[in-house]
């Protein structure tokens, strides 16, 4: 059965196309993985059709009643609520059923024996629906899940006014599976997960019943859930059965004989022009050239698709440092408790270091803390002599009016305007990119710009939080070289070991000093 059909979509922003003429159908139970470099419309693709945006063409057409199930992080958690309160919710319609139950047994004592066999069947429909979303387990069910993802670390009583941004996001996503969904729409969830939590959520999507689509650029995850990926590229949608690495291989089967018949009828191109350039002025040989001509005029011309821009990043270096990075002595990192014990840490030169732990640990907290960003509660950091430190945030700041150009210009006053399109196109960005306002880029495309400032900083110390998330494929396998190649010293926070194990000299792991229960 399909639970959704969209027709001829076509969508751009401003003189820049998204989409053309795109169909997709999604059947009941399928597990769809939605890829693409960023900035192709993955994101854009899941606000059209839960109807955030107007498409310019096309029709989205949900199948009757399907419950649709949407990571919004914009969703208002009221203060005063805990986050139990908030999962329970996600219960709320069979709650409802269940008055409507009560009711319809207030009615039983008093009805004609027609109208008691409806009701009973009526009372029968509403059982099944009520067994089979787990009704009368709720707050088993609210605790296996809040488990799974490490809530029930933070106390499920924890008003939400006092979580994190991270731990507000773990909310909204336990409670959205909680629902169990007809579809699920996840956009990049493990970047708000760590290890330990992704694994839960790869064994639940596993043996989720009812389908899904997924966004991710965390290759080994979506390889192990997802059994059909739809590709989107030069504004279309093709589909392919199996996992990404089946898509690959297939996709680049298609590529190299897509190649191979553009070679060839360039040839044949080439070999009709020069037959139909020496023959069509002589009597004798006119009619086999108009001949070929007509050929030449009738062909379907294969057209290569332009390469997207690879980024290339090369960090560059400034003299070295002392050999002291930073000493801690009782560093109790925290805002109004303590998050950590008493830290006593030391960081040398060309030491690669991988910060590691459960969210909410305080992973962030002590980078800021390292760097005086935020003042710990007790104990002092040393930082040692001559650092030249490169800061990436996890997040940037919201509503950038500012266009990719003016961005790195306020940074870097003294290049002129080649230099900084240049900078931006190294890393990946297009003419269109560059020229747009940093708020309408994609997660990936603004990590992009943040990176293009980093890598034209002269740095020793490198201090990354969480730097692979929303990054495409290219863009990761690309910063992993660099960071690989960069000779000063690195302080990494990243939840993917895949991707720091091979950089990184020591980890560091948060759940050994933390004050929190694990």
């Amino acid at each position: 059965m399909s639970i959704l059909t969209v027709k001829n979509l076509s969508h751009g922003f401003g003189d820049r196309a998204i989409f053309e003429d795109v169909s997709f159908r999604l059947l009941n139970g399928e597990h769809v993985g939605l890829i693409g470099a960023n900035g192709e419309g993955k994101s854009t693709f899941m606000n059209i059709i839960t109807g955030k945006l107007e498409p310019d063409e096309g029709t989205i057409e949900w199948a009757k009643r399907a419950r649709v199930g949407c990571l919004d992080q914009h969703t208002v958690l009221q203060k005063g609520q805990s986050i139990r309160d908030v999962l329970k919710s996600a219960f709320d319609y069979l709650f409802k059923l269940e008055e409507e139950y009560n009711q319809i047994c207030e009615k039983l004592s008093n009805v004609s024996p027609e109208e008691m066999e409806s009701l009973l069947e009526d009372m029968g429909t509403i059982q099944d629906i009520l067994t089979h979303n787990d009704f009368y387990i709720i707050d088993a069910k609210v605790e296996e899940v809040a488990r799974g993802l490490g809530l029930c670390d933070i106390g499920l009583d924890t008003d939400v006014n006092d979580l994190s941004g991270g731990q507000r996001t773990k909310v909204l996503l336990c409670k959205l599976l909680l629902e169990k969904p007809d579809i699920l729409l996840l956009d990049e969830p493990t970047n708000y997960l760590d290890e330990q939590h992704i694994e839960w959520l790869k064994k639940y999507l596993l043996d989720y019943e009812n389908a899904f689509i997924l966004i991710s650029h965390d290759i080994p995850f979506l390889n192990s859930v997802i059994n059909l990926i739809y590709h989107m590229e030069n504004k279309k949608l093709t589909r392919y059965v199996g996992n990404y690495d089946d898509f690959v291989r297939v996709y680049e089967a298609k590529k190299q004989q897509l190649e191979a018949a553009y070679k060839k009828q360039q040839q044949e191109i080439a070999e009709l022009k020069d037959f139909i350039a020496r023959n069509k002025a002589r009597v004798a040989t006119r009619n086999m050239a108009m001949s070929r001509q007509k050929k030449l005029e009738k062909m379907d011309i294969i057209e290569l698709e332009k390469e997207k821009p690879k980024p290339e990043f090369n960090f560059k270096e400034a003299g070295a440092s002392g050999k002291l990075i930073f000493e801690t002595r009782d560093l109790i990192i925290g805002y109004d408790s303590p998050l950590s014990k008493p830290l006593n840490l030391k960081m040398e030169r060309g030491q690669k270091i991988a910060i590691i732990g459960a969210n909410g640990l305080g992973k962030t907290t002590l980078l800021r803390s390292i760097l005086g960003e935020i003042k710990a509660l007790s104990g002092e950091v040393e930082l040692g002599d001559y650092l030249k430190i490169g800061y990436f945030e996890q997040e940037t700041k919201e509503n950038n009016y500012n266009t990719c150009i003016e961005e790195i210009w306020s940074e870097f006053p003294s290049f002129n305007q080649f230099e900084v399109r240049l900078s931006l196109a190294k890393c990946g960005l297009t003419t269109k990119h560059i020229e747009s306002k940093v708020m309408v880029l994609s997660g990936g495309e603004q990590a992009k710009v943040r990176l293009c400032k980093l890598i034209n900083k002269e740095t020793n110390l490198l201090v990354l939080d969480e730097p692979t998330n929303h990054l495409d494929v290219d863009a990761k396998e690309e910063l992993k070289r660099a960071l690989l190649e960069y000779k000063g010293s690195i302080l990494l926070i990243c939840h993917e070991p895949e991707f720091y194990r091979d950089i990184v000299t020591d980890i560091w792991n948060l759940e050994a000093w933390t004050t929190k229960v694990i």
